[in-house]
């Protein structure tokens, strides 16, 4: 097996990149990657000297791929598997990339950034980067929610990398700012991507991690 996936499976944006191979069903090779481990760290900085995940690496063609959005990319284009989850048609797959990039710049990592401000010391928090970071979740996904409005999935009926970055994106911020109640169009979206069994899978692969999330936004 040619592939393999640099990743941890609490990672947001690992989500990402497992969606999509679960949904294609293109075979690799799981490598977890544990930066608190010396070891595992320096091993992986061998890889990919950014140290961040995932990363794909393909031996048969002599390619590491970073960032989630490029493998996607890389994979449709060298390993299309049983579905295509970048349409074919320009127009339609420069929509869907839109939509990635929205997600992934103004709500994926304005997630992490709250998140990450909890894992912080005490006299280390930033007030003022986790309230912009909540008004840019608040802000995207008052734009998801009008964008599901009567679809199944981002873009009409079709899965696609849209909706791999969603599922994560949605899943870990609804943790920080819940949906249900000002965004109740995303709520159900967010409750469908859930139950996708590609997602699901990543879900039950990650549970033995999630107690390590921080759930509660630290209060000032």
């Amino acid at each position: 097996m040619s592939l393999t996936l640099y990743y941890h499976p609490l990672s947001s944006f690992c989500h990402k990149v497992l969606i999509a191979l679960y949904e294609s069903g293109t075979p690799f090779t799981p490598h977890l990657v544990d930066l608190g481990d010396p070891a595992s760290r320096d091993a992986f900085l061998k890889i990919w000297p950014i140290g961040k995940f995932p990363v794909l690496r393909d031996d048969a063609r002599g390619e590491t791929v970073p960032e989630s959005t490029a493998i996607i990319d890389y994979l449709g284009l060298h390993y299309p598997g049983q579905v295509s989850l970048i349409p074919a048609a320009p127009e339609a797959a420069q929509r869907v990339r839109l939509l990635d990039r929205i997600i992934d710049l103004h709500l994926h990592l304005s997630m992490q950034k709250v998140m990450g401000d909890n894992l912080r010391p005490a006299d280390r928090t930033d007030p003022y980067g986790v309230e912009q970071a909540i008004r840019s979740i608040n802000t995207t996904c008052d734009i998801l929610e009008r964008e599901i409005a009567g679809k199944t999935w981002l873009t009409g009926d079709a899965f696609t990398m849209a909706d791999c970055a969603a599922a994560p994106a949605l899943f870990y911020g609804d943790m920080v700012v819940p949906l249900a109640n000002p965004y109740p169009q995303a709520a159900a979206y967010l409750a469908r991507l859930k139950q996708r069994p590609s997602y699901a899978r990543a879900l039950k692969e990650a549970q033995p991690y999630m107690h390590l999330v921080p759930r509660q936004r630290r209060v000032a």
